[in-house]
């Protein structure tokens, strides 16, 4: 699969639910082989097992949307064990699984796929022209 947003998390920026500058924004690796997305049903992080979440960042910092792209400080995640991680997950973070929008799946990042070893994993988002994604 190439990457994509999920339908609901573009409604979530149409409809003004998701503010990319001001919400609560995280990034989970995710073991494909224990979640198969689903672009236009998946709506939640909830959706995603909780055995194919393999490590949840901080809250992004440094949000940028110039241009209708959205751009991000890097992200390092720490001490990271378990399954191979074969994409990256961005939500809106609500504190709770079942209400916390799905906003973007990504697996064609450089060093995808990766085995953790129970070190950090240091992602770079891409500098190309449609940095994280372009809406």
């Amino acid at each position: 699969m190439a990457n994509a947003l999920f339908e609901n998390g573009k409604e979530g920026f149409l409809d003004g639910s998701i503010n990319w500058q001001s919400d609560n924004i995280k990034a989970v690796l995710v073991d494909t082989g224990a979640y198969t997305p689903s672009i236009a049903s998946n709506k939640f992080l909830s959706d995603i097992p909780s055995g194919a979440r393999v490590a949840t960042s901080p809250n992004l910092s440094g949000k940028t949307s110039t241009g209708g792209v959205a751009d991000a400080n890097d992200v390092t995640f720490t001490s990271v064990s378990g399954p191979s991680v074969e994409a990256v997950v961005l939500y809106k973070d609500t504190g709770s699984a079942s209400t916390s929008r799905l906003i973007a799946f990504i697996d064609t990042g450089t060093g995808l796929p990766i085995t953790p070893n129970g070190g950090d994993i240091a992602t770079a988002w891409s500098n190309s022209s449609s940095r994280i994604f372009r809406l």
